[in-house]
């Protein structure tokens, strides 16, 4: 039998989180491998943990990836059973590591084979049902796309931003922190970008209320007309009130050197 040294299963303990006695009966099954010890905690454990894959996985983090070219983005979704685990800095770097291999796969694609192993890991080290909820990768069209992110510092909303043109990563973390922080939420980068059925559903009701009041047909629709501009500088980003400054819109921020192309706001639990 191969001698099993205190500072092997300090060490196995110290890259898993597993209890010492685990590591040092893993340790001992190898033959003092530390490397083999690890996988074979992880090949075990992970069987256990599939058991718990039916459990709620409501809390989380958000990861989002710009490339050093800023001209793609990721962005992803980690889930958790507990707000604990969450915040624990080994989820958060899971979560930073796992936006940075979406970012380097291609778009469109799924979970990759580095990405389940590190939420295997997560699944043996915390005990918990760890699992990626989203991910989606945004690749820019010609030299002039720019990508900013912004995630808010408890993690669970995140922010990438696609845009064109000259404009500053500081520009576009402020647009992400308005992104995440405007109420009502933003639904599309201008009024043309809203939902078709969210703005039917709205014109519907301000139509009711138009025809209830009694008014004349003509001012009516002059009201519902008015109702519906209003309602677009509520909900499209470049025509809302910039959160910091709301004297002025977003698009008085961005400037007349760059449009946002597209934004994805993410919050924990909604996807």
């Amino acid at each position: 039998m191969a001698d099993i040294s205190a500072k092997d299963v300090m060490s196995l303990r110290n890259r898993t989180g597993l209890a010492m006695m685990a590591c040092k009966k893993a340790l001992i099954e190898a033959e003092g491998d530390v490397d083999k010890a690890e996988e074979l905690l992880r090949k075990s454990l992970k069987g256990k943990m599939e058991t718990k894959v039916d459990r709620a996985a409501g809390e989380g983090r958000i990861g989002v990836a710009v490339s050093e070219d800023g001209v793609s983005g990721a962005i992803v979704e980690l889930k958790a059973e507990t707000d604990f685990t969450a915040k624990n800095d080994k989820f958060i770097a899971a979560t930073d590591q796992i936006a940075k291999l979406a970012l380097a796969a291609p778009a469109g694609s799924g979970p990759t084979e580095e990405m389940t192993k590190i939420v295997d890991d997560l699944r043996i080290t915390t005990g918990e049902n760890i699992s990626i909820g989203r991910i989606e990768k945004i690749e820019g069209q010609g030299g002039s796309t720019k990508f900013g992110q912004y995630v808010h510092h408890d993690g669970k909303t995140g922010v990438l931003i696609q845009a064109e043109g000259s404009i500053d990563d500081s520009v576009l973390r402020q647009i992400g922190m308005h992104v995440t922080a405007a109420v009502p939420r933003p639904l599309g980068v201008s009024p043309d970008e809203i939902p078709n059925e969210v703005v039917e559903k709205e014109r519907k009701f301000r139509i009711d209320q138009a025809v209830e009041s009694g008014k004349p047909q003509e001012i009516a629709e002059k009201m519902v007309e008015g109702g519906m501009r209003k309602f677009f500088a509520e909900v499209a980003l470049l025509e809302q009130a910039y959160v910091v400054d709301p004297s002025k819109p977003v698009k008085e921020i961005v400037g007349s050197d760059a449009t946002i192309k597209a934004f994805r706001r993410w919050e924990v639990g909604e996807g």
